[in-house]
């Protein structure tokens, strides 16, 4: 059991309010949560405030949560409550949550991104059902006339033993909203949780898939109108003309104009886009309308000239330059590029002992390149949002993965004050990283203003393709040396791409070898890249893990004891100060997969086996991954896992996130790929941009969790990089032929 403050610096934690009808309520600044199913909600209070940013407490013994974070199917709105009902002794069965508004007042980092809900939220939520239970304890003790340190708690029930009373919360919770909030609570020790740790369904599961209105895509206002874009049809282009006569004509159409997304000279935010500054809205009354019209818009476009923007740092104390290059790209051109770069000098981000006499004197080198291409995050639910402008105030609704970063952005091209601006969070289909930038918000934003009139804006899927928000274009060269006795003296990696460099220079395997080198590279471009699911890490963890895994078979040892081995060492005498991972809890994820995988007496005839170990996002990830060849094509027929992420949560739902994860990385490195032609992406929907179909899954998956008692770290993304390690190296055994470029089975033109 832990004693903490319920307050963090100059903000206040926790805060109480007395509720007319009864109640207690507790505010704070870290929650996410759910709403339960049917089944499990009870009949609503008499009277019961909305309040944003607050842990309700019923007159009946309801408990309600507000979840300001943002649910992209990560399945927080399920986890996060339950480290509220952990610590308040609440039953399951009571707890309800709403979605808050943005309220940056309240909350702080209303964001999913990063893999962080659950690991930043992890003490502030426990403190939230803390206090509460204690000012219901206390609220007890004085109703009883009996001492606080004798009353205890249970699902949703407060026991006196000595006197035989009983209360249950919803009895107590007028009371307790007069008890002050406790300066310092009491949390649980970890061996005591009843709740967490055990596995609770997705509670909007049965909302999904029985169709109810959850997503931005179900959501309708009355006299609301449909939005499509127009864009340039290629990177370096902008709009020069535009003849929209003949569509305006059409039925249902209600205009079509062109209009700025931000005003020249703005400062971009983090998650601004500046893909295409200028564009044509279509308006109609209905999607199909629209769809027709668009066809029917005559518009010419024109090259533009190398410029910059300027950009807000993440502290927004800060500005950078971005620069844009003109003219129409090209994918072979991209590789070329790169591959001419990587044998150059580059920028030294770290170095450790004498590399370049390692390599001299080596008995061997090994040295091997690796590339990816442009992909595209595609969403199930296609970018949407729903606006209402008017002169003094708008309300925005749809799915957004940084509601509080868009509402600085609407605020700025609108020109009214914050807290004019209502944005709202549905339930998002996906995100991956693509709903993190919100251009498609202010779009939608200006189009109402223009129009004076709610507007639904929708992308279609060839619209999303071709806006922008792609994953870079990468390359990794990589070098190790090794001496007579194959001992690795040497180690060198240079990584670059368009436009940023996925370079990791402080993991592993850093702080293992004594001589060690790493340079970074970029090449500037004008088509428009952003956070991909486990950003950078989704393409160097599969070029570090076939990278080493090669230099294991040279060196004529077992790739997992050859990795061990390494971790080992800097565990033991790690070489510099600035190493971010863990060696024991990395070769811990190692031992485990080798267990359960029963890796030393192999998978059965015929079974091809590669393993791979990433660190990102706090958590370490280990594979192994078997596949059979049918008819030369591979088939993977298992995927052991093995995940620290410190304390699980939710184990079903984090059994889900590695599963979805395993199967997302192998699909990206076997078949994805964007390229283009002129400035124009090549593929615009999934007739041509291949996804793993159902067929071509893992046929089990099995997924194991280091027993840990550290802090939850993250999960959304931490399994997706490794397993495209574990993947090559699998075809290797299958094949003979090692892979450096992806995707590994498709789309070869990518690479050239």
């Amino acid at each position: 059991m832990s004693l903490v403050k319920t307050s963090y610096g100059r903000r206040s934690f926790l805060k109480s309010t007395a509720m007319a009808g009864g109640g207690l309520m507790l505010g704070f600044s870290w929650l996410a949560s759910c709403k339960p199913s049917p089944e499990q909600v009870l009949d609503m209070p008499k009277e019961w405030f909305e309040i944003n940013g607050y842990l309700k407490i019923g007159d009946n013994g309801l408990v309600t949560i507000m979840s300001p974070n943002p649910e992209i199917g990560q399945n927080v709105k399920t986890s996060m409550p339950m480290l509220v009902a952990e610590e308040l002794d609440v039953d399951w069965k009571k707890v309800i949550v709403e979605q808050a508004p943005l309220n940056t007042d309240i909350f702080t980092r209303q964001i999913a991104g990063g893999s962080q809900s659950i690991r930043q939220g992890w003490d502030g939520l426990r403190m939230a059902g803390a206090s509460a239970k204690q000012m219901l304890k206390e609220a007890a003790a004085k109703e009883w006339e009996v001492p606080v340190s004798e009353i205890t708690t249970k699902e949703s029930m407060i026991y006196h033993e000595g006197s035989g009373k009983s209360a249950e919360y919803g009895e107590m919770a007028s009371k307790a909203a007069n008890i002050a909030v406790p300066e310092e609570v009491e949390l649980k020790d970890k061996s005591n949780f009843s709740i967490i740790g055990t596995s609770r369904k997705n509670v909007d599961g049965k909302k999904i898939v029985t169709g109810k209105p959850l997503f931005g895509l179900d959501y309708r206002e009355e006299g609301m109108l449909t939005a499509m874009i127009i864009h340039p049809p290629a990177f370096g282009m902008k709009l020069k003309s535009l003849d929209a006569s003949e569509a305006k004509g059409m039925s249902g159409i209600k205009d079509v104009f062109k209009f700025k997304t931000f005003e020249d000279g703005h400062t971009y935010g983090m998650f601004d886009e500046t893909a295409f500054p200028e564009m044509i809205a279509v308006v109609g009354e209905s999607v199909w309308q629209v769809m027709n019209a668009r066809k029917k818009v005559k518009a010419e476009w024109e090259p533009f000239e190398s410029h910059s923007n300027t950009f807000m740092g993440w502290s927004g104390d800060n500005t950078f330059e971005k620069a844009v290059p003109a003219g129409k790209e090209n994918s072979p051109a991209h590789v070329e590029k790169m591959k001419k770069v990587a044998v150059q000098s580059a920028e030294t981000v770290r170095k450790d002992g004498d590399p370049e006499k390692a390599f001299k004197n080596a008995a061997k080198v090994i040295e091997r390149s690796y590339t990816a291409p442009f992909l595209a995050h595609n969403t199930m639910e296609p970018m949407n949002f729903f606006a209402n402008v008017t002169d003094t105030e708008a309300k925005l609704v749809g799915p957004i993965q940084t509601p509080e970063f868009m509402e600085k952005s609407i605020a700025a091209r609108l020109g009214l004050p914050l807290d004019k601006i209502d944005l709202q969070m549905t339930r998002q289909g996906g995100g991956f990283g693509r709903r993190l930038y919100g251009h498609f918000v202010v779009e939608a934003a200006v189009i109402s203003k223009e129009m004076k009139a709610p507007v639904k804006l929708v992308y279609t899927r060839e619209d999303d393709m071709s806006y922008g928000n792609y994953r870079p274009a990468y390359h990794a060269l990589y070098r190790a040396a090794l001496d007579e006795d194959n001992n690795l003296i040497g180690f060198h990696v240079r990584a670059g791409g368009i436009p940023e460099s996925p370079l990791f220079a402080n993991r592993f395997p850093a702080g293992a070898i004594e001589n060690y080198l790493a340079e970074s590279w970029t090449i500037d471009s004008n088509i428009t890249v952003g956070a991909f699911r486990a950003p950078r890490s989704n393409f160097i963890a599969g070029a570090e893990q076939s990278f080493l895994d090669e230099v294991a078979e040279a060196a004529g040892k077992d790739p997992i004891e050859f990795r061990l081995d390494l971790l080992d060492k800097a565990q033991k005498a790690p070489v510099g100060e600035n190493n971010d991972y863990e060696a024991k809890r990395y070769a811990g994820v190692l031992k485990l997969v080798r267990e359960k995988s029963n890796w030393e007496n192999g998978a059965g005839e015929n079974v091809h086996r590669g393993v791979s170990a990433y660190f990102c996002h706090n958590s370490y990830v280990a594979n192994v991954l078997d596949l059979v060849m049918e008819d030369d094509k591979p088939v993977v027929e298992k995927v052991y896992c093995a995940v620290d992420c410190g304390i699980v949560v939710n184990p079903i739902a984090a059994t889900n996130l590695v599963e979805g994860g395993s199967v997302d990385g192998i699909g990206h490195a076997m078949f994805s790929g964007l390229t283009f032609k002129d400035g124009v992406p090549e593929q615009k929907n999934f007739d041509r941009y291949r996804l793993i179909r159902h067929s071509e899954a893992p046929k089990a998956i099995d997924v194991h969790f280091v027993k840990s008692d550290i802090d939850p770290t993250g999960l959304g993304e931490p399994p997706f990089p490794p397993i495209m390690g574990a993947l090559a190296n699998a075809l290797y055994k299958a094949t003979g032929q090692r892979h450096y470029d992806q995707p590994y089975i498709s789309n070869k033109e990518i690479i050239g």
